[in-house]
């Protein structure tokens, strides 16, 4: 096979580091692509949800419509106010993407690949870094993306985006600490940091979705909060701060915000496809067939290269469900006020996460992680019954009205 090429490759240069560089090309392309074409489909679900048509000029059923504004927004002037500071002003849409561009080195794509089909020896990992803690650099990278908005917001030299980075830096504390609980009872049910591990794990134990289904929901509430998400997007409510911390912005800087924001939900769906929803597994139960996770070497190098595509394509396929979900979520609740989404953190995720790890820990220790699933239903029972002795906060409450079909004015 070495007679072959034309040239010797060095040393360094070995074959898992040409498929990484290559994978994160593919990704990152895919991830810019699913940003553009994200806005189009949350056009098009809101059109559907609101008995609209939505865009339909630009390009057949609108697919063009994208590359449009993508070319407005390159074109448009920029401006920027007095007062603000030059430095941070200008580096802040940035310090927002690259964070969510990051994420997307850890995610494992797709199973093994055997070189022994191609002459070589050895088994790659289509990813971009084979991480020992990849669950951790994922959580640590995401979580950066919050400096960009709060930067940005007090840059601006407005109160409006001043209100807004604030309510971001708030709101990235507050619900980093259930989304990393969660993930710990993942890490405890499967024993490790690595993803594909994990995924593993689900292969062979069925998805943490059914096991956890009260982890897998918060991590998700977790989710749509980290990428400021509706109903969760009080750092930009428009009805109260204009536009939040990116009030002062325009052009390609003011697009930058929302570029990080749909990578945000691409990686953010794809983590949640993997740790939950067995990554490319398709089957959700303990038994039953599944995709392998290495290529067999008989299978050819045709065989070899198709399997990895197939797992890729189905770890796409719930990457897409799962975007549509967050969309649909948009256009189906309402937004929270500040001091009920603060509630909901502390209140709410925080205990209900500490339950769930409290039993997961019992059930990881005394070595019976066959009945997590019954664990996950106790998570539930436990979080129910010890709702009523949570401390309430009465200040925002419901005040009775004659004829209220929710609030009645008591006799």
């Amino acid at each position: 096979m070495t007679d072959l090429l034309p040239i010797s490759l060095p040393a360094w240069l070995t074959p898992q580091l040409l498929v990484s560089a290559l994978v994160i090309v593919i990704v990152l392309h895919v991830a810019l692509g699913a940003a553009a074409y994200g806005i189009w489909l949350e056009r098009k679900l809101s059109a559907w949800v609101q008995d609209r048509v939505g865009p339909n000029r630009v390009g057949p059923f609108g697919l063009l419509q994208p590359i449009a504004d993508g070319l407005k927004l390159i074109t448009k002037e920029e401006f920027r106010p007095r007062g603000v500071d030059v430095a941070l002003f200008s580096i802040a849409p940035f310090l927002s993407v690259i964070p969510a561009m990051v994420g997307i080195a850890a995610i494992p794509w797709a199973g093994g690949l055997d070189l022994s089909a191609f002459g070589l020896e050895g088994v790659v990992r289509l990813q971009g870094a084979d991480f020992n803690l990849g669950i951790v650099f994922l959580l640590a990278s995401a979580s950066l993306g919050v400096y960009g908005v709060t930067l940005g917001g007090w840059a601006s030299n407005s109160k409006y985006s001043f209100f807004g980075g604030l309510r971001a830096g708030a709101q990235m504390i507050s619900y980093e600490i259930p989304m990393g609980i969660c993930l710990l009872c993942v890490v405890l049910a499967a024993g490790t940091l690595r993803m594909d591990e994990v995924i593993r794990q689900q292969t062979d134990h069925g998805w943490f979705l059914l096991h956890m289904p009260l982890p897998a929901i918060m991590f998700y509430i977790c989710m749509l909060a980290e990428a400021n998400r509706a109903p969760f997007d009080l750092a930009e409510a428009e009805s109260e701060l204009v536009g939040g911390w990116h009030t002062e912005y325009s052009s390609m800087k003011w697009a930058s915000f929302f570029l990080a924001e749909y990578i945000h939900v691409f990686v953010g769906s794809a983590f949640f496809a993997v740790i939950f929803m067995g990554g490319w597994s398709v089957n959700p139960l303990p038994f039953g067939p599944d995709l392998p996770d290495v290529n067999p070497a008989s299978w050819g190098a045709l065989g070899a290269i198709l399997l990895p595509l197939i797992q890729f394509g189905v770890l796409m396929g719930k990457v897409v469900l799962m975007v549509a979900l967050t969309m649909m979520v948009r256009w189906t609740l309402p937004r929270f006020r500040f001091d009920q989404l603060m509630r909901l953190a502390w209140e709410g995720l925080i205990p209900a996460s500490l339950v769930c790890l409290l039993v997961t820990s019992a059930v990881v220790y005394f070595g019976k992680q066959e009945f997590m699933f019954i664990g996950g239903l106790a998570s539930i029972v436990l979080v129910l019954l010890g709702r009523p002795f949570l401390p309430r906060d009465e200040t925002n409450r419901r005040i009775g009205m004659i004829g209220s079909r929710f609030s009645p004015v008591s006799a």
